[in-house]
């Protein structure tokens, strides 16, 4: 990801609590990267934009007391491969699909956040048969309520979480644009990463200097912007596919923090036949680092 050692994949998995390592697979014409320790059943976590696997990192030791622990890299993100194309959460999922068999598992329970929850759901959607129960933070599936998102904001926008009334998302329609993204961001990924993290955390000091380095590293060439945008640009292929699928059958947790709750409780309804969604108090949208004991709390229970 880096020169700097102490944020190399390799050296951040070591890092944590327990014995974790870092590895690569070759799966679905692609190479993923991942993090794993831990043992008994498998829990795969996917994680989003403008992160990687390490927005994990708080919970995997606790995790990893109880399951085996495998932290996924998606498709262009992070240490994983950036190819020009198979952005769209129906592919990414059959990625994940491939790594979990390859790993030698036949199911897996799994907890996405942010772009890691769209592949979650389209794994349960898309293998159901290999799908334990199903976590997703802090959103949903894109369906045909993405095409709804306004152009304009229905107050003053805001610039942190103490002046946005609710959550205006712009960088929606700018990761559309191709080209020019990558071209602003170039070597700046840690400007964007800065202002999306007062925006969206309720806690400002919840993600550290040390973690946004490593962040503003994964993004740090216009090769990973375009992958990470990728992720966006293929929103309507994931909303025709979504029409394809059958409601999710297996048990789903969602969790939200404070303002996504009632979007995450009524599209749930929809998505799956067993669902629970509760609350995280006190938490934007970075549930993982904001509320990390919560969260591992819930989940620890939820996937027993």
């Amino acid at each position: 990801m880096t020169t700097d050692a102490r944020l190399t994949d390799t050296d951040l998995a070591r890092s944590l609590e327990g014995d974790f390592t870092s590895a690569h697979a070759d799966v679905n014409g692609t190479r993923l990267h991942y993090v794993t320790g831990g043992s008994g059943e498998p829990l795969v976590l996917l994680g989003g934009w403008p992160q990687t696997w390490w927005q994990f990192h708080k919970i995997m030791p606790a995790l990893a007391r109880h399951y085996r622990v495998i932290a996924v890299d998606l498709r262009g993100m992070g240490g994983s491969a950036k190819p020009q194309s198979g952005y769209d959460k129906k592919t990414m999922a059959r990625d994940v699909h491939e790594l979990v068999r390859h790993l030698g598992h036949d199911r897996a329970h799994l907890a996405g956040h942010d772009i890691g929850a769209m592949v979650a759901y389209a794994f349960a959607a898309n293998h159901p048969e290999a799908t334990g129960r199903l976590a997703l933070l802090d959103v949903a599936h894109p369906d045909e309520n993405f095409r709804k998102f306004p152009l304009l904001p229905t107050a003053e926008a805001g610039t942190d979480w103490e002046t946005a009334p609710g959550i205006y998302l712009w960088w929606f329609a700018f990761n559309q644009v191709k080209g020019l993204p990558e071209q602003l961001l170039d070597g700046r990924m840690g400007i964007l990463n800065d202002w999306l993290f007062g925006y969206l955390l309720k806690d400002q000091s919840s993600i550290d200097e040390h973690s946004r380095a490593v962040y503003a590293a994964a993004y740090g060439t216009p090769d990973a912007v375009r992958a990470g945008n990728a992720w966006y640009q293929a929103f309507r292929q994931d909303v025709a596919d979504f029409t394809t699928y059958d409601r999710v059958t297996a048990p789903i947790l969602g969790l939200a923090g404070d303002r996504n709750l009632d979007y995450l409780r009524e599209t749930l309804a929809r998505h799956g036949t067993d669902t629970t969604v509760r609350a995280v108090p006190d938490s934007g949208h970075y549930l993982p680092e904001e509320q990390p004991e919560r969260v591992a709390k819930e989940l620890t229970e939820f996937f027993a």
